[in-house]
């Protein structure tokens, strides 16, 4: 009889079991959305968010839907440079930050290797071939098939998987991009998957989230798509504002600080930003106050001076936000005292 009860408690278990899969199914088919096809767009936004990453060379390469592996030689706008490890990353880096106003020309040595972004790693063994790749990651940018690099999974994940008839089959714990895009790639037309909720993601700016449903992860990768384009924004708006400061001369309109404005003791000096990143302040008496400046970008653009020798302009040493620019004025707050504003118009 004991076992008789204990066999007995098992099926009503299994019993039980089967209706809270199969009610959660229904559900799932029904309004909620946490049941997937291979189609779904789910599927879709799980295989690019895992696809392999190569926008971490786009330095180098231009291409984010794959990655240089090394070493590779190159000549970096026109210096021959061997590459055996992301150490050396620098010495290309370095090179393109001597002058902020030329072309910057990567010309890769054949062959090499490269990794795609369904993670195959294949031998390149001329331009032809490259170019190739480099066309089809263009394709996928525009269709929308290429990697989502703007939201990041916390492994370890759990994917529970179903039949057709919506029965329950088992689960897989998924531990790394690679094994969720492979997983994802290989889903067939004759089963289900969910994900088993919630998941922690990490978006393009660094915000972790808990995300509870397939529609959470949309709205999470859809944000995270902004948030990256006003990153790109940002680089392009820097890139601008590195031409105008390099082609024109500039002078200091307005300093405020603690509700005062100190322009006048920059009224008879012209501001001068060199290519080569260092900046000269000359007055009519030809007193010289030199510096460095640097323009840098994240969700906003910032423009860093530093002046040494002349007290007036050491007050000017920030990382300034750019609140507004055009060819003709600068405008800059403080990114540690928004009371704090510099306005640079040029002569």
């Amino acid at each position: 009889m004991k076992k008789l009860k204990i066999v007995t408690g098992i099926a009503l278990m299994a019993i039980l079991g089967f209706t809270s899969c199969q009610s959660e199914v229904d559900d799932v088919q029904g309004e909620n959305p946490n049941t997937n096809s291979a189609n779904s767009t789910t599927t879709t936004n799980l295989k690019r968010t895992s696809m392999y990453d190569g926008s971490f060379d786009d330095f180098l390469d231009g291409a984010s839907c794959s990655s240089i592996l090394l070493p590779v030689t190159a000549k970096v706008n026109g210096v021959q440079v061997s590459i055996l490890s992301q150490l050396d990353y620098q010495q290309v880096i370095s090179i393109f930050g001597q002058f902020n106003n030329d072309q910057d020309t990567v010309v890769l040595q054949f062959p090499f290797k490269v990794k795609l972004s369904n993670y195959t790693e294949v031998t390149v063994a001329n331009q032809t071939e490259y170019n190739a790749i480099l066309n089809a990651c263009t394709s996928a940018e525009a269709s929308s098939q290429d990697a989502i690099s703007s939201v990041n999974i916390s492994f370890p994940i759990t994917i529970l998987t179903y039949n057709l008839s919506l029965q329950q089959t088992g689960s897989v714990v998924i531990t790394s991009e690679q094994q969720l895009y492979a997983y994802m790639s290989n889903v067939s037309s004759t089963e289900l998957f969910s994900v088993n909720y919630p998941i922690s993601v990490t978006i393009a700016d660094g915000t972790k989230m808990t995300i509870s449903s397939d529609a959470e992860l949309q709205a999470a990768i859809s944000a995270s798509l902004k948030t990256e384009a006003a990153i790109a924004a940002a680089v392009q708006n820097g890139k601008k504002l590195e031409t105008i400061l390099v082609n024109g001369k500039f002078k200091v309109d307005s300093y405020i600080s603690a509700g005062v404005n100190s322009a006048t003791s920059y009224k008879d000096f012209t501001i001068d930003f060199a290519n080569n990143l260092s900046i000269t302040a000359v007055n009519l008496v030809n007193t010289t106050v030199n510096g460095t400046y640097a323009v840098s970008s994240e969700l906003d653009v910032f423009l860093k001076l530093n002046f040494s020798g002349n007290a007036s302009f050491t007050l000017l040493n920030n990382s300034w936000k750019v609140t507004s620019f055009t060819a003709s004025t600068i405008t800059l707050q403080s990114s540690t005292n928004a009371a704090v504003t510099l306005v640079l118009k040029q002569i």
